[in-house]
């Protein structure tokens, strides 16, 4: 191996959290499922906190948990089928059952977006409260998850980096032994840490209704097409860009349109 390698980290993590037993017929807790887990647990505490604030439209602890389990159940389903649909489609025309295959992996952020929209729409009518008050609502609840997301792909080895000779670059063995740019770092303060920090401090404000959503998607949308430029496209192009950046462009323009929506409410 070249001597300049050897300052490099290679990343030897192990993806699986807790092993146990081989006689329990079971692999283990890996770290994307604690991920997960982690993930809703914040946003369960946020929203229990805020709610009890009077900053939000719910309006009993029933609605608080009705909301958390549609937000799982949107995140989950939403993010496999984005994955399916948008980056595995030849495998998907091969057999479609791979589909509920979860235990293989692939999910997709734009999915899971999608899946959280749909939750919203269901539970704003369901309580019979504001659409734009309860997606302001979910878009503070989004980053949390994002950032563990990604810190579990960088424990996982996936969605890797460009190669890169930067000081801070790693070695990811499956990826041959050049340095890579650790992109799911980058996304992890860009896409999850950066906008948790934002809509903490934007949230407990009095903003029009779809005002913070649409700071927070543009936020986002802003650090995944950034953070795009630093990773391995490993899904292809379209149009030029990589498949993230374009699928991030709606969410863009639809974050856009919100805080011009907000905007014009106010004037």
């Amino acid at each position: 191996m070249n001597a300049a390698l050897l300052a490099y980290w290679t990343h030897d993590l192990d993806p699986v959290a807790f092993r146990f037993p081989e006689s329990w017929g079971l692999r283990g807790v890996h770290w994307y499922g604690l991920a997960y887990a982690a993930g809703f647990l914040v946003a369960a505490w946020l929203l229990g906190r805020w709610r009890r604030a009077g900053l939000t439209p719910l309006r009993s602890a029933l609605d608080e948990s009705t909301l958390i389990t549609a937000v799982m159940v949107g995140v989950i389903a939403g993010g496999r089928c984005g994955h399916v649909f948008l980056y595995a489609r030849a495998e998907f025309a091969a057999d479609p059952l791979v589909l509920f295959r979860v235990w293989e992996g692939g999910m997709a952020s734009h999915g899971g977006f999608l899946g959280v929209l749909l939750a919203g729409v269901w539970f704003a009518r369901r309580i019979k409260a504001d659409f734009y008050a309860v997606g302001d609502l979910l878009c503070a609840l989004a980053p949390a998850g994002l950032l563990f997301g990604r810190i579990a792909n960088f424990i996982n080895g996936e969605l890797v980096g460009d190669p890169s000779y930067l000081p801070w670059a790693v070695i990811f063995p499956r990826e041959g032994a050049e340095p890579r740019h650790p992109s799911q770092l980058y996304e992890a303060f860009a896409e999850g840490l950066l906008p948790l920090l934002w809509v903490l401090r934007r949230y407990p404000l009095r903003l029009p209704p779809g005002r913070l959503a649409g700071e927070f998607l543009l936020l986002y949308s802003a650090g995944r097409i950034v953070c795009e430029a630093f990773r391995s496209p490993e899904d292809g192009f379209i149009l030029g860009l990589t498949a993230g950046q374009f699928w991030t462009l709606p969410l863009a323009a639809f974050g856009a349109w919100l805080v011009w929506r907000a905007r014009r409410r106010t004037e």
